[in-house]
């Protein structure tokens, strides 16, 4: 029984962190049933790696496109284990490929409730918003602002200049990532429709 029992709970942990990039929670191992000790012992014998406190990694799983993505992505879980976290900003053109700049530190929108008794890592820059769900996807299997809402986001920031910006805009319109009815509809919206407006205004884009 105790063997059928560890095959089952091992079976359980690989098709749920397949899902997570082979990434896992120490809280979701112990709802299957690994205790500390048991943690422990597959961090010493090499089949888990602990990538950060209560974050670890199966060993036996391919690392994913962008690891660092799903590690920081479920270090914004709340208490229910649920990440909170959406990457934006610079983060999010970046992902949609609207940029050939990298940033250096990953930007992360998370709702207004967000609460960390630890300092915020830095590798991480937070932004604060309660995201619709119709204003994120998924990419590379993390959630992302969707295109048009970036680009009103990191127009808004303004780290970003301007023209880069309606050059942006105007590919992402031209490849089909953003439609023109995403566009229409924004424009009614009273928090982005001015910023969109203005990304849309003539202008040189060089």
């Amino acid at each position: 029984m105790k063997a059928r029992s560890y095959v089952a709970d091992e079976r359980a942990l690989t098709k749920m962190a397949a899902v997570q990039g082979g990434y896992f929670t120490s809280k979701q191992a112990a709802a299957i049933g690994y205790t500390a000790p048991k943690r422990n012992y597959h961090v010493h014998v090499g089949n888990w790696v602990r990538e950060r406190r209560g974050i670890f990694r199966l060993a036996t799983q391919p690392l994913p496109v962008r690891p660092d993505l799903i590690l920081w992505w479920l270090w914004s879980r709340n208490r229910q284990e649920q990440p909170q976290g959406v990457y934006s900003h610079q983060t999010a053109l970046s992902l949609h490929e609207l940029t050939d700049a990298t940033p250096s530190r990953l930007h992360m929108t998370v709702p207004k409730t967000f609460r960390r008794s630890a300092a915020i890592p830095k590798a991480v820059v937070l932004h604060i918003a309660d995201l619709p769900l119709s204003d994120v996807e998924q990419i590379d299997g993390v959630p992302v602002t969707k295109a048009l809402r970036t680009l009103v986001d990191v127009a808004r920031s303004g780290e970003v200049p301007l023209p880069d910006l309606k050059l942006a805009l105007s590919e992402a319109t031209q490849s089909g990532r953003i439609t023109r009815a995403e566009i229409a509809g924004a424009k009614t919206d009273s928090a982005h429709g001015d910023v969109l407006r203005l990304l849309q205004a003539k202008g040189s884009t060089r």
